[in-house]
C-alpha cells in the first residue's frame, strides 16, 4: 500500500478499509463535504489503482473482454467498464479513457485486473502495464473533460444512460446523482504532491474521503470496493446505465447480463438508508439488516455521516423485502432503525424489460430457475 504524502499535513485522518494511504478527513468533515460540493476542493485518489493498455488492437480487444462497447471509443471519451465472471457475476470494474495511444483504466483491483488482461492477450498487438507506482489520480468535484494540453482525466458518467443501457432505478427521472460532478485527473506519483499544492495556490481546499463517500452514498453510486460481493449481478446495482451495453457482441457473462434484463429478475437490490441519528452510531460496511422479525434480509455496503441528510448508508436487500419496512441494523451502540429509499425497483424490471415472450420461444429462453415470465436467476 503506498502511503499518500497528503497523510502529512496537519489535521490529516487517515482512512481505513479500502480507502488506507489517504485522509479521510482534515478536521473539518462537513467543511470538505460543502466544498467539494461547490466545486472547490481537492481530493487525493491516489490509492486507486492505474492499468495501462497500448497497441494497435488495444480498443476491439478490450471491447471483446468487457461489457461497454468501446471498440470505436473516441480519444478523451469517458467511459466505464465491467469484466464479468463466465457466470455474469462482476469481477472487476474501471473507469475508461482513451488518449489515442493508450487506454487508461482506472480500478481499484489493478493488480487482478492486469494479470487478467494479460493472461487474455494471446497473439494480439496489445501490452498490459500495472502502471499505479508510476501514476496518481486526484479527484475533483468537476464534470469537464481536460482540455488540449492537459492531462488525461476520467469524468465519472454517473448516473448518465449510455447509448445501450438501461436503469432498473425505482424513479428513473430525478436521479440524485445527477448533479454531482466528479473526475479524476492523472498525474505522475512522484508529482502528487505539487499538483496538490497548486490547486490550494489557487483558492481551493483539501477534502478527504468521508466528503467522497458521503457524497457517492448519497448520489446512489455503487463502487467496486464496497458494493460487489462474490454473487453481484450488475442488474443488482443499477449498474447496466454506465458499464453494461446490451446490444453489444459476445462477451464473458453476457448470457446471464440478458438472461436476468429479458426473462429474469435479479435476486437483490441496492437501497439507501437513511438511519436513525439519534445513537450518533454509524453502521460498518458489512452489517446485518434486519427486517421487522429479526431476520438477515441483506447487509450494509457503504455508510456515511452526510452534512445534509445525516447518516445514510447502502445496502445490499433481498429484492422481496417489503420497500415500505422500516429495518434495522446492529451497531456498537445497539440497533439502529433505518427507512429505505428505494434505488433499484422491488420489482426486478428494468425501465425497457422486453414484453413477455410466447410460447414457441419460452422453451429456448428458460434457464434453470430462470423462467420466461419473469422467474428469478439461481444464486
Amino acid at each position: 500500500m503506498s502511503i499518500s504524502p497528503t497523510l502529512a499535513r496537519h489535521g490529516a485522518v487517515p482512512a481505513e478499509g479500502p480507502d488506507a494511504g489517504v485522509a479521510w478527513h482534515y478536521g473539518d468533515p462537513t467543511a470538505e463535504q460543502r466544498a467539494l460540493e461547490a466545486g472547490r476542493a481537492v481530493v487525493d485518489q491516489s490509492h486507486l489503482g492505474v492499468v495501462t493498455v497500448t497497441g494497435p488492437d488495444r480498443l476491439s480487444w478490450l471491447n471483446s473482454l468487457c461489457t461497454q462497447e468501446v471498440a470505436a471509443l473516441a480519444p478523451g471519451v469517458s467511459t466505464e467498464i465491467m469484466i464479468l465472471s463466465p457466470q455474469g457475476r462482476i469481477e472487476h470494474v474501471a473507469g475508461l479513457i482513451d488518449d489515442g495511444t493508450t487506454a487508461w483504466l482506472l480500478t481499484e483491483s489493478a493488480p487482478a485486473l492486469a494479470t487478467f488482461l494479460d493472461r487474455m492477450r494471446f497473439m494480439l498487438r496489445v501490452e498490459v502495464d500495472d502502471a499505479t507506482r508510476a501514476w496518481a489520480a486526484i479527484g475533483e468535484a468537476v464534470s469537464r473533460p481536460a482540455a488540449d494540453g492537459e492531462p488525461v482525466t476520467w469524468v465519472d458518467p454517473w448516473p448518465h444512460i449510455a447509448a445501450g443501457g438501461t436503469t432498473y432505478a425505482a424513479s428513473p427521472a430525478d436521479h440524485p446523482g445527477a448533479t454531482r460532478a466528479w473526475r479524476l485527473v492523472l498525474v505522475p506519483r512522484d508529482s502528487l504532491a505539487d499538483e496538490i499544492q497548486a490547486r490550494l495556490d489557487a483558492g481551493w481546499t483539501l477534502a478527504g474521503t468521508w466528503a467522497t463517500e458521503a457524497i457517492r452514498i448519497a448520489a446512489h453510486r455503487p463502487r467496486a470496493a464496497a458494493e460487489i460481493d462474490a454473487t453481484t449481478l450488475p442488474h443488482e446495482l443499477d449498474w447496466l446505465r454506465t458499464a453494461v451495453h446490451l446490444h453489444k457482441g459476445c462477451y464473458r457473462g453476457q448470457e446471464t447480463v440478458a438472461k436476468v434484463h429479458n426473462v429474469g429478475r435479479p435476486p437483490r437490490r441496492l437501497t439507501l438508508l437513511h438511519l436513525d441519528g439519534s445513537s450518533h452510531e454509524i453502521p460498518a460496511a458489512g452489517a446485518d439488516v434486519l427486517g421487522r422479525d429479526g431476520a438477515v434480509v441483506g447487509h450494509v455496503t457503504s455508510a456515511a455521516r452526510h452534512h445534509e441528510l445525516g447518516p445514510i448508508a447502502l445496502a445490499v436487500l433481498k429484492r422481496s423485502v417489503d420497500p415500505s419496512m422500516t429495518l434495522t441494523v446492529p451497531t456498537d451502540g445497539g440497533r439502529v432503525a433505518a427507512a429505505q429509499e428505494l434505488i433499484v425497483n422491488a420489482d426486478g424490471f428494468s425501465a425497457d424489460r422486453p414484453p413477455k415472450v410466447g410460447p414457441t420461444m419460452k422453451g429456448l429462453l428458460m434457464g434453470k430457475g430462470c423462467a420466461a415470465d419473469g422467474g428469478d436467476l439461481p444464486d
